[in-house]
């Protein structure tokens, strides 16, 4: 064999070896977005005790990918106040999610374009009180509602907007 054809051969081989720890460095890295993905999916909710609809709620997260921690809680009006939600804003139930708070009967899908958009100036997500219709409210005269992103600065402004009788379902997305 000549001196060129080796060094074809060297270089071919230097190549390949590149090629396939590139490939494996993508795929690990990928592995690393998933594994990501799956633990920002993950809600650690806390409740006033007894409240029912809450867990209804959390039954809906499940659905749309979600795992749910649920705890009652007898003194969740200091964790919100911890948060830094505004008292106009409160519901029955806090969670935190991917570093945001989420305040109510949120729907899933808006908790999804939270993490997927990522907003560094935005603390968290709330549909104040218990609007009927809300995931985890359903009710045979739903209502419409609103969902409020709250502001690092305090400010809130309206994330999404929902229609009385929207379709909440995980098969509605």
């Amino acid at each position: 064999m000549n001196t060129m054809r080796l060094w074809v051969i060297l270089s071919l081989c230097l190549c390949f070896q590149a090629a396939s720890a590139d490939q494996q460095t993508q795929r690990t890295d990928s592995n690393a977005d998933t594994a990501t993905g799956a633990q920002s999916l993950h809600v650690i909710m806390q409740k006033n005790p007894g409240c029912g609809c809450c867990d209804i709620w959390a039954d809906h997260l499940r659905k749309h990918g979600f795992t749910v921690d649920v705890t009652g809680n007898p003194r969740i009006y200091e964790l919100k106040e911890k948060a830094g939600i505004p008292q106009s804003l409160y519901s029955c139930h806090t969670a935190e999610v991917g570093g945001y708070f989420i305040e109510g009967h949120v729907p899933a899908k808006d908790i999804l374009a939270l993490l997927r958009l990522k907003p560094g100036n935005v603390r968290g997500l709330t549909v104040p009180g218990m609007p009927l219709g809300s995931p985890g409210m359903e009710h045979p005269r739903p209502q419409s509602f609103d969902t409020i992103a709250v502001g690092t600065d305090g400010a809130a402004h309206v994330f999404a907007s929902h229609e009385a009788g929207e379709d909440f379902s995980a098969d509605s997305d």
